[in-house]
């Protein structure tokens, strides 16, 4: 199994604890820091706007340990691990992302069993930055 293969894995896997009894929508994902640990996120659903997603869970987990380089992530998502759909960023989490990374940082989802990546200046090319 490549590590890539390993962390959609462990993303399907982490995606199980999301809290999301509202949207009936479960993300997990799984973050790569250049120093090769690996974080992980879901997503965390509530009464209010606070919601939090799982990439975001994943990023603040390891800016809080002290990461602050970062390779890639692999997001997952869909109602379970059987209907998985491609699942990118929202706009919230792109611009949140794009202060903590490079251009050429990688994000990985699967579209049905096959895997899509893309950079964050395809996904976020017109950022707000400082």
């Amino acid at each position: 199994m490549t590590d890539l293969e390993h962390d959609f894995e462990q993303a399907k896997k982490v995606m199980e604890n999301a809290h999301d009894a509202y949207s009936n929508y479960k993300v997990g994902a799984v973050l790569t820091a250049k120093s090769g640990k690996k974080y992980t996120g879901c997503n965390i659903a509530n009464h209010g706007i606070q919601s939090i997603c799982a990439e975001r869970v994943a990023f603040v987990k390891a800016i809080s340990e002290g990461e602050n380089a970062f390779e890639k992530i692999v997001v997952v998502g869909g109602q379970d691990r059987k209907t998985l759909e491609e699942c990118l960023p929202c706009g919230y989490c792109r611009q949140f992302m794009s202060e903590f990374v490079t251009e050429d940082f990688k994000i990985y989802t699967l579209d049905g069993d096959k895997i899509k990546n893309y950079s964050m200046m395809d996904l976020l090319p017109h950022g707000f930055s400082l």
